[in-house]
């Protein structure tokens, strides 16, 4: 089995420049920025530290395909590095510290295509976890200064803090009484949002957490965090990986009841 170290300390380097071109542009009074046509916004930071990122693979990893939130994919072959320069434009733009440069790389496999390699960098928030297929889950400010992640033991809903994004997208879905009832078992619910929530399953320190509705790239470098960190990473539909548009996240021991409420009434 390959072992993706080379990989990985690749994804710290491209981190290290995002992070860089991120902070660079954080709370500046003439950051630019514009509506998608999906109505989100996208600033020129986005669009700067993916093309950061993309220049560095081109010249480092030149077979590989690239899929980025703001320039698509590029290339093809069995190996494809997914991209979201800014995981929390939203809060980006408004300047609030969280938000993350998601970085993953995805490899073919009888599946599909699996995440090996994630790395999930905040740097407002002087946090990064990292994780790699077969080494476990970890947590610091480099390779070399580290804390290895676990995910809590929790086993009861009662005793249980979920997190999720917001209410909106339930609702759409028609999910939100399934959704409701759950906060009502668990023992406590915080709407962290964004990557934060799946970081804090990897840590132990949140139970269980989910979004209705989510992107490739919002899910592959979260996805092998909290599983490389002993948990469980599904969309609502039960399927294993980044793939169903949606998210569940959980330390494994209340994950099918967490599938079960949010699918009870839909």
């Amino acid at each position: 089995m390959p072992d993706y170290l080379d990989d990985l300390r690749l994804a710290h380097v491209l981190a290290d420049a995002a992070d860089a071109a991120t902070m660079e542009r954080f709370k500046a009074l003439d950051l630019k920025v514009e509506t998608k046509p999906d109505m989100t916004p996208v600033s020129e930071a986005d669009k700067a530290a993916e093309e950061l990122i993309r220049g560095h693979l081109k010249r480092a990893r030149p077979r590989d395909a690239v899929l980025g939130e703001e320039y698509g994919v590029e290339g093809t072959g069995p190996r494809r590095w997914v991209i979201d320069p800014i995981d929390g434009t939203k809060n980006y733009v408004r300047g609030v510290p969280v938000w993350a440069t998601l970085i993953s790389l995805m490899e073919a496999g009888e599946g599909g295509f699996q995440p090996v390699v994630g790395v999930v960098s905040a740097p407002a928030l002087g946090r990064r976890w990292w994780a790699a297929q077969g080494h476990g889950a970890f947590s610091g400010r480099s390779l070399s200064s580290a804390s290895r992640l676990h995910v809590s033991r929790v086993s009861r809903l009662s005793d249980a803090s979920f997190a999720y994004s917001s209410l909106s997208g339930w609702e759409e879905q028609g999910r939100l009484d399934g959704f409701l009832d759950l906060t009502r078992e668990v023992w406590r619910t915080r709407a962290y949002g964004d990557f934060w929530p799946y970081m804090m399953v990897a840590e132990g320190a949140v139970d269980l957490c989910a979004e209705p509705e989510l992107s490739l790239w919002d899910m592959a470098a979260t996805a092998i965090v909290v599983t490389e960190a002993g948990g469980s990473f599904t969309g609502l539909d039960g399927r294993p990986g980044p793939h169903s548009g949606n998210a569940a996240a959980s330390n494994g021991l209340l994950h099918d009841e967490l599938l079960g409420y949010l699918n009870q009434r839909y």
